[in-house]
């Protein structure tokens, strides 16, 4: 039986389904989905690459990684594909904008993007046969967190990206590299043994920085037990379905047929959503609620009295700080978010980091920010990420806003222009000298490139620090 049309729940059959998986047969909607979803991903890695994180792991390749022919993005050194796939992950997942698949809690982007470059730039490969990697990879990651229950999962302290990430990056591995349906399936027992993720960051805002890793560590797990597996090391081939499979270790309630893509159904490229702001997804719908309450972000801080904001079970818990003394606390931080918002705009992704989070401007409004449960918005979780917002001004009267689906999502979409507009803002602030037009040109003639070694040389900052540099924690 078909894994990826019909109904039987097999390891084996899926890694049938997506070696065969035919790059020629990729519709000119997946194409253009995929330039938008690699386009953004260049980007976010730029913004990565430079932040204490990803200045450090990139110390730490130069240090111990050995070398390869694959891309340290940033800094244009070179490194293995495995090493790459670790820091130009941590990258990708470096400062919350790399793309967010909302069924599975997911972020595919940081892990598969990146172990698809990183393979293929390692073998020369087609940027068309990149592509149907990246398709396979998101199939992969993503249906495993649909299937396994994502949400009551997460909610146990497993973070999805991490737990999930090392198959996707194991499928877009294993299709570069030639493995067929067989040692794919190894490949994945082999991840098996490699997978987890712990959320114990969300509460130690000190301990935040191995949550950027997220994205890094199961993209090189995920290269890792592709090539072990090309080299005959045996793992079990019934890594999902098996008796102490994932379902079985990680699944809570699963539906294993979830694993399976019906006839004539979307790839799951298309059901991504771009993150526009530089936070928590679950507060995006919050951002666009606050645009319209506020007369797209004009009206006065200082006639608003309080700001009270209705979000659902599993946005209230460990979201609420109101002083926050890390970057990533800053960015799930829901009154911060509100106060940095209102303060600066949507638009100013440094508002999060540590020069803002003793700004006045900013924490005047978080003060005046209360968060109340709303259990009626739980009925639209996981589909989307909603939140209603209540503005009280000074003169007494009220503005109420209410947003279920968050721009960016499937059902509102960023253009291409979008995609390069935020991009374009992201590298301005990174280094304005970084030439966009050619990245943006590498990624629109993917589909024709021989090479996609030649893409991801174009993936770096002329200005890059020295080793050692620019590694303050934050």
């Amino acid at each position: 039986m078909n894994a990826m049309t019909g109904n039987a729940v097999s390891s084996v059959a899926l890694a049938e389904d997506l070696i065969a998986l035919d790059a020629d047969r990729l519709t000119a909607d997946d194409v253009g989905q995929l330039k938008r979803l690699i386009l953004d991903h260049a980007a976010v890695t730029l913004c990565g690459s430079v932040q204490p994180w990803g200045r450090k792991l990139t110390d730490w390749a130069r240090a111990y990684g050995g070398q390869g022919r694959a891309v340290l993005v940033g800094s244009g050194g070179r490194a293995s594909a495995a090493t790459a796939g670790l820091v130009n992950g941590t990258s990708a997942h470096g400062y919350e904008l790399d793309d967010t698949h909302e069924y599975s809690r997911s972020h595919p982007g940081a892990v598969v993007i990146t172990a698809a470059l990183a393979v293929g730039t390692e073998r020369k490969s087609p940027g068309r046969d990149v592509m149907a990697a990246v398709v396979a990879g998101y199939e992969v990651m993503t249906r495993l967190g649909m299937a396994a229950g994502a949400l009551a999962t997460t909610q146990t302290g497993f973070h999805a990206t991490c737990l999930y990430g090392p198959f996707g990056a194991a499928a877009a591995a294993a299709r570069l590299m030639g493995l067929d349906a067989g040692q794919l399936a190894q490949a994945w027992g082999i991840a098996l043994s490699m997978t987890g993720g712990s959320s114990q960051f969300a509460f130690e805002p000190k301990g935040t920085m191995v949550k950027r890793m997220h994205g890094g560590i199961p993209a090189q797990n995920g290269i890792v037990a592709a090539q072990l597996a090309s080299l005959g090391v045996a793992g079990p081939v019934r890594a999902f379905e098996g008796e102490h499979g994932f379902f079985h270790l990680y699944g809570r309630d699963p539906d294993p047929s979830l694993l399976m893509r019906r006839a004539g159904e979307p790839f799951q490229i298309h059901k991504m959503s771009f993150k526009p702001y530089s936070c928590c997804r679950k507060f995006h719908s919050l951002i666009d609620a606050l645009e319209t309450a506020t007369d797209g972000f004009k009206l006065d801080p200082q006639s608003i009295d309080r700001i009270t904001v209705y979000s659902p079970t599993g946005s209230i818990e460990k979201h609420q700080m109101k002083r926050p003394d890390s970057v990533m606390a800053a960015q799930y931080s829901m009154p911060y978010i509100v106060g940095a918002t209102l303060a600066y705009g949507s638009r100013r992704f440094d508002a999060y980091g540590p020069d803002h989070h003793g700004d006045k401007r900013i924490l005047d409004i978080v003060d005046r920010v209360d968060a109340e449960l709303d259990t009626s918005l739980d009925r639209y979780v996981p589909d989307a990420m909603p939140n209603r917002v209540t503005v009280r001004l000074r003169d007494g009267s009220e503005r109420k806003e209410t947003v279920i689906v968050s721009t960016g999502s499937p059902e509102r979409p960023l253009s291409m222009s979008d995609v390069a507009e935020k991009a374009r803002a992201l590298l301005a602030m990174v280094d304005p000298v970084i030439d966009l037009d050619r990245i943006v040109a590498g990624v629109e003639s993917l589909p024709g490139t021989k090479d996609v070694g030649s893409f991801a040389e174009t993936l770096t900052i002329p200005g890059y620090p020295a080793e050692g540099r620019g590694s303050k924690a934050a």
